[in-house]
């Protein structure tokens, strides 16, 4: 068991019935009263992020996460494939479950496979990915009073803003986190 007063963000555990990982933490304490712990958790199998109170000196049940390397094959229709390059075994893993994380896998991608006790959560991946351009809009001469952008489409169906000297075929790196340009690659 862990006493919430311990929790500290990147640490996961269960709390009724869901898989939860600690994102921000905030003590409160006054002299007339408990400590109130207030977690700002990511609940593993939803996605959703919401905020647990606790009383100080309440304990939840740690949760061992299981982090597995696996290679993105292809997408069977409603399903993504993901092989292990050790043992080759595939798993399915719902395409509605990886609605965000598929505007950023290309077949052959290495992402990492999340699992509790054999239920798998999700996948989670790289700060940055390298992404190709198909589809980009010219640039417009004069049009540089500040920080412009245009719109580019990525080989993924990702459609994002990029400097104006970026051109079509290019490779550029797209943070995973927000979706968003980031550099040449």
């Amino acid at each position: 068991m862990i006493l919430v007063n311990e929790l500290r963000p990147g640490i996961t555990f269960q709390y009724e019935g869901n898989i939860y990982t600690v994102l921000d933490i905030q003590h409160n304490k006054t002299a007339m009263r408990q400590m109130i712990v207030k977690v700002k958790v990511k609940n593993l199998r939803s996605g959703s992020i919401v905020e647990i109170s606790f009383t100080g000196g309440d304990k939840v049940e740690p949760a061992m996460i299981e982090k597995k390397e696996m290679q993105y094959l292809y997408d069977s229709g409603d399903a993504l494939v993901f092989m292990d390059t050790s043992t080759y075994d595939q798993i399915e893993i719902p395409k509605d479950r990886l609605e965000w994380e598929l505007k950023f896998l290309k077949p052959n991608d290495n992402v990492t496979i999340v699992m509790y006790e054999g239920e798998i959560l999700g996948i989670t991946l790289p700060d940055k990915v390298a992404l190709q351009i198909v589809e980009c809009e010219p640039a417009v001469k004069g049009d540089t009073a500040t920080n412009a952008t245009k719109n580019a489409t990525l080989e993924t169906g990702l459609e994002i803003r990029v400097p104006l000297f970026i051109e079509n075929e290019e490779m550029v790196l797209v943070t995973t986190a927000d979706g968003k340009y980031s550099s040449r690659a």
